[in-house]
């Protein structure tokens, strides 16, 4: 099969577009080719991958990538390009989320393979040192191994000196600023935290206005930055489509970053009650 190809002024065209009739913007992620299609037939306007949400579709929670069980980038590029690229039928564009502090590759040899492949779109969540506490031991320890957030800067510098859409991603107000003014992404999302719910979500006690309220404190800030970039929100309480329109209703994003909402809530929830109801068949019949 030949996989369909797009742009960055494609990509930039729709989402850009999407701003002006203000219609929310639509990312969700996806960690096998059928939860790639039924993202794409729902309406997103991207299918983003990375080693988390392939880990999800192993019944693993998304911190497990911050492990080092296996080679997110390759993991990454393998599943995207044969289970998520042939999967589509073009309708969304594809966003590879990338480990830019690995240093057994090349990120711009990386970049080039994502084109190669169909991919014209690339974030630093793959995973981001921005997922750890700068006051913990783990955080000074990666600082001096040369695992860096100016190494995801640089790489989103780069996916656009290579005519890439970048989306850019922080867990903190500090992080946010750094890579916005430095990287200047097309898109920007506040991760909240990792989202609540499930079999293997993480509930911080936080509720949905105080996401809200920190999410709107970074796009105030952002947006005096570069004010011309899109804003979407993700995680920590937002969970469910009404936590979503709570966002949405309460905060100035273009939009919202989905993860296990729409991929590994749904799917434990659904497997286990049809299965629940097959599980209790029984011989009616038979003597």
């Amino acid at each position: 099969m030949i996989v369909p190809r797009t742009s960055r002024t494609e990509i930039l065209a729709k989402l850009h577009g999407k701003r002006d009739r203000r219609e929310p913007l639509f990312i969700a992620s996806a960690g096998s080719g059928l939860v790639a299609q039924l993202l794409e037939k729902a309406g997103v306007d991207c299918v983003y991958s990375f080693s988390g949400a392939r880990l999800r579709a192993n019944g693993m929670g998304t911190m497990s990538m911050l492990w080092p069980i296996l080679d997110s980038n390759e993991q990454t590029l393998r599943y995207t390009r044969e289970d998520i690229m042939t999967a589509l039928k073009g309708d969304a564009f594809v966003c590879a989320c990338l480990n830019a502090n690995d240093p057994l590759k090349d990120m711009a040899g990386v970049l080039a393979q994502c084109k190669d492949m169909g991919v014209f779109s690339v974030s630093n969540i793959g995973p981001s040192i921005s997922y750890v506490d700068k006051d913990s031991q783990v955080f000074r320890v990666l600082r001096s191994a040369g695992v860096t957030f100016e190494h995801e800067v640089e790489m989103l510098q780069l996916a656009k000196q290579m005519d890439m859409v970048s989306i850019a991603l922080a867990f903190d107000l500090e992080d946010s600023i750094q890579i916005v003014e430095e990287a200047r992404p097309d898109v920007f999302c506040f991760h909240a935290g990792t989202t609540k719910g499930g079999l293997k979500g993480f509930d911080s006690g936080e509720t949905i206005d105080e996401t809200a309220a920190r999410t709107e404190e970074a796009n105030a800030k952002l947006r005096a930055i570069h004010p011309e970039i899109l804003l979407v929100a993700h995680g920590a309480a937002m969970e469910t489509p009404e936590d979503a329109q709570y966002i949405l209703d309460h905060t100035t994003c273009d939009g919202f970053w989905t993860g296990s909402s729409t991929e590994r809530i749904p799917i434990e929830r659904a497997v286990t009650e049809m299965a629940g109801r097959f599980a209790e068949l029984s011989f009616r019949n038979r003597s």
